[in-house]
């Protein structure tokens, strides 16, 4: 009988998520929140890290450009180290607590 299921549709969801990360610019980041808005979920930020984690190792989406609420990193050890430098190398400051400046930062998906 299992054999008779036909296969899960393919999540649009998860589609528009990626491709809005996909589009957030060289230099910028965009919150867990903004990118389930972009995707038409307000309120599946969660379920946006949860897309991040199953990236396939080597992937080609700049998942190191979304960042949480506050302008942090919510990765620890090695992976936090991978985002920082990432983000880092595309010439986003931290400040001494390791924030992000949204406000300088922060993707405006309105302006060019």
């Amino acid at each position: 009988m299992p054999n008779d299921i036909p296969p899960e549709p393919e999540d649009n969801f998860r589609q528009r998520v990626l491709m809005s990360i996909h589009a957030i610019p060289y230099g910028k980041v965009a919150t867990y929140g903004q990118i389930a808005r972009l995707a038409g979920s307000s309120r599946a930020a969660r379920q946006v890290g949860g897309i991040l984690r199953k990236l396939p190792k080597g992937s080609s989406i700049p998942w190191y450009r979304v960042v949480n609420r506050s302008g942090n990193i919510s990765l620890i050890g090695p992976d936090y180290t991978r985002q920082r430098t990432a983000l880092q190398d595309e010439g986003i400051t931290f400040n001494a607590s390791g924030v992000i400046d949204l406000a300088l930062y922060g993707w405006n998906p309105s302006q060019p």
